[in-house]
């Protein structure tokens, strides 16, 4: 038998979140009155006589919560979040483009083939060192494991351990540009990371944008995007669930958001 480790983090609408999570709840009560109503919704298109019926005829046409087992009917709930609020995965679309090219993919446009592979796991999150190429390569020799195109690659810093805080947000390890693109060019499609973002913190970036005048310090890893196209999952958690660094398999299929930049997916490793 399998054994599935879940390897997403929650979307809590208590977590800290630069875009803060919002749900909205359709009690069972109020469910119930929304069914009902439905019965007169679905037989006319018409808005002046569905207001008549409700002023003169609501029993006819309109049952409410009084009329379910329990007075209860079915919950709704709405969810306002970013499209990279919890697990998810990015698309080329998300880093941009050179001037003069096309539209890279979206999400929707990725074969489905590509979020279901062979798994890596490339632990650093017991030291401080930069994850650079180098590193990665050292990892590699340590693990005794050679990258194979279609492989998904899953990097462990240790940011996990911030989740739902603030400084989820501002304390983590960037994957530097120098890796990423060496990954990619090993024919790796997906590289995963358990920190907010591939790339530093944005004031980091920033501070070193305004000091040199130099556009490399800005989102470097993700822009490395537009020249290897490759799709980034953000925010994973439970990477020291994982028993050994390969020999299992990672699902991290998207959710079906028609062109968007990126979406939410339920990661999983499965050993």
């Amino acid at each position: 038998m399998s054994n599935i480790i879940d390897l997403s983090v929650p979307i809590d609408c208590d977590f800290w979140e630069p875009e803060k999570v919002t749900r909205g709840v359709v009690d069972h009560k109020e469910g119930a009155n929304k069914l009902g109503e439905s019965y007169l919704y679905f037989h006319t298109n018409s808005w002046w006589k569905r207001a008549f019926v409700k002023l003169f005829k609501r029993k006819k046409w309109i049952i409410d919560h009084n009329d379910f087992p329990d007075g209860m009917g079915l919950s709704l709930m709405y969810y306002q979040l970013t499209t990279h609020t919890g697990t998810h995965i990015d698309a080329p679309y998300h880093y941009g483009w050179h001037k003069g090219q096309d539209q890279p993919a979206t999400i929707t446009d990725i074969p489905l083939d590509w979020f279901y592979s062979h798994g890596v796991l490339l632990d650093f999150s017991h030291d401080n060192q930069s994850i650079d190429k180098q590193a990665v390569e050292n990892q590699l020799k340590k693990i005794n494991y050679k990258i194979n195109e279609n492989d998904i690659v899953l990097i462990n810093t240790g940011a996990d351990k911030f989740m739902g805080a603030k400084s989820y947000f501002t304390h983590y390890r960037a994957i530097e540009s120098s890796a990423v693109q060496w990954l990619v060019e090993q024919g790796v499609k997906i590289i995963g990371t358990d920190a907010f973002s591939f790339d530093r913190p944005f004031i980091e970036m920033i501070n070193d944008y305004k000091k040199t005048g130099n556009k490399d310090c800005l989102w470097p890893s993700h822009f490395i995007g537009r020249d290897h196209p490759y799709l980034q999952i953000e925010r994973l958690c439970n990477l020291t669930s994982i028993p050994k660094p390969y020999g299992f398999k990672v699902s991290c299929f998207p959710i079906k958001l028609e062109k968007a930049d990126a979406s939410w997916s339920r990661v999983v490793a499965i050993l």
